[in-house]
């Protein structure tokens, strides 16, 4: 199954603009940051809303004061969550990021599914090495494909690692922004849906990894379809496609993102699932990221 209609979502207490993590996250931008977590809980809740009107079904957990974690809007970097009733926990780059692994979130989780067992890769950050859940990788769950760009939050021997003990085939580039710095998470320049692929192929500069990332999407089946840099600057590789309790599916994605996209891949995309979008100023200006990376998806069963 490439896609769950059960996400995991984290209300914001006290989002901010993190110094720990804009060393590396040229999308975030320091001086909107008036009312910031205010503006936020009400994007937040807006998006929510969006989501479950359309019939997903939502775990929201309220974040705690203490400890301080500014970023916990995004959870999908640190904990994913698998069909087979696995959870696992991945090593953050940002000090203050780790604070974000909470007993209460687990806790939230195995109150409603089924957790068979927990996979632990966060002892990697005592050797600095890191592996950022669903932003460094994105995941060809049918076709059993991981996706990574590498860069300071996304380890080449961390990610062969999870892929061989999660058993995908590993696909491993670079990809960098106009001003050639390596792009820090792959979600925000590719998006793997169930069948078709948005990507910023620009961004990968090596012909033969170009190359290769171009034939290992043909080769499963799905239909590219491709993103200039301006759009991903504005989001638009942060999509995901998720459905809802009848099988419904929809690609989500931030109203900055959707504005970016022509009209002919607006079309394109609305032939194979409608779309769904959402106002997040505020989050991804002060946080860097954007609507996918504030979805976990929870594919473990539900308890019966």
């Amino acid at each position: 199954m490439q896609t769950t209609s059960h996400l995991l979502m984290i209300k914001p207490v006290a989002f901010d603009f993190n110094a720990e993590t804009a060393v590396n996250n040229a999308f975030q931008q320091e001086g909107s940051n008036e009312n910031a977590q205010q503006k936020a809980e009400a994007e937040f809740d807006g998006f929510v809303q969006k989501l479950t009107a359309a019939g997903v079904d939502v775990t929201v957990v309220q974040d705690t004061p203490q400890p301080h974690t500014p970023d916990s809007i995004f959870p999908n970097n640190w904990i994913s969550f698998h069909q087979d009733g696995s959870i696992v926990l991945y090593p953050m780059y940002a000090i203050n990021r780790r604070a974000e692994r909470k007993q209460h979130v687990l806790d939230t989780i195995a109150a409603k599914f089924d957790v068979k067992k927990q996979i632990d890769f966060t002892s990697k950050e005592k050797e600095d090495l890191f592996l950022e859940g669903t932003g460094s990788m994105v995941l060809d769950r049918d076709n059993k494909i991981a996706y990574a760009c590498l860069s300071p939050r996304t380890d080449k021997t961390v990610f062969e690692e999870w892929c061989s003990k999660m058993n995908y085939k590993p696909c491993s580039f670079y990809s960098v922004d106009e001003n050639g710095g390596e792009i820090y998470h792959t979600n925000v320049m590719m998006c793997v849906a169930d069948q078709y692929v948005v990507i910023c192929l620009d961004s990968i500069r090596d012909a033969t990894e170009r190359d290769n990332v171009f034939d290992t999407i043909t080769d499963s089946g799905k239909t590219i379809i491709e993103i200039s840099y301006k759009q991903m600057n504005q989001f638009a590789g942060n999509m995901l496609q998720v459905e809802n309790k009848t099988g419904q599916r929809y690609l989500v994605m931030s109203s900055q993102a959707y504005n970016a996209l022509t009209s002919r891949q607006i079309q394109e995309l609305e032939s194979f699932n409608p779309i769904i979008h959402s106002d997040l100023t505020t989050i991804e200006t002060n946080g860097g990221g954007s609507a996918r990376c504030m979805m976990a998806e929870v594919f473990l069963p539900l308890k019966k």
